[in-house]
């Protein structure tokens, strides 16, 4: 074995191995993007009764699932810093409505209903959970990516 193809190596299974962790991330962002609009979905029949012609919460509910699908989506097919970003913004967006609208009781604005819900409950707790989790991977996946781009300094790069 030639010394450049015995120092090429360990470089080589390092990237693969990088390659899997990226995929994990990026596997881990669109189960929580999905778990979130699972949940939405099941729940958004009952929302709506509450305005079953107008807006209603649970036309809300489905915008959010068919969001969440899609940055899921996203993810899935093209881990970029773009991407991750959506998903940062689709999941972290969803958790503050949740936790708003569980701690304040916010009138109706406009076309928007008033959805005060001051109880926890499995699903809800559920979707705030999966909206918590993509919302920390996704950060996490920006924060490291945004590290990748960056030249290795000198002492790296000499070794």
């Amino acid at each position: 074995m030639s010394a450049a193809h015995s120092a090429a190596t360990p470089t080589s299974r390092a990237g693969h191995g990088q390659g899997r962790g990226v995929l994990a991330l990026r596997g881990l962002i669109a189960l929580a993007m999905v778990v979130d609009a699972v949940v939405h979905i099941h729940l958004s029949p009952g929302y709506q009764l509450s305005a079953p012609s107008g807006v209603g919460a649970g036309n809300l509910f489905r915008l959010e699932a068919a969001v969440a699908i899609a940055a899921a989506l996203l993810v899935l097919v093209r881990g970029n810093r773009t991407t991750y970003a959506v998903a940062l913004l689709v999941a972290s967006s969803a958790l503050a409505a949740v936790l708003l609208y569980r701690y304040l009781n916010v009138p109706a604005i406009g076309p928007l209903p008033a959805m005060y819900e001051p109880v926890w409950f499995l699903e809800k707790s559920l979707s705030a959970a999966a909206e918590a989790t993509g919302a920390i991977v996704a950060g996490a996946a920006l924060l490291w990516t945004r590290h990748q781009g960056r030249p290795r300094t000198r002492a790296v790069a000499d070794q």
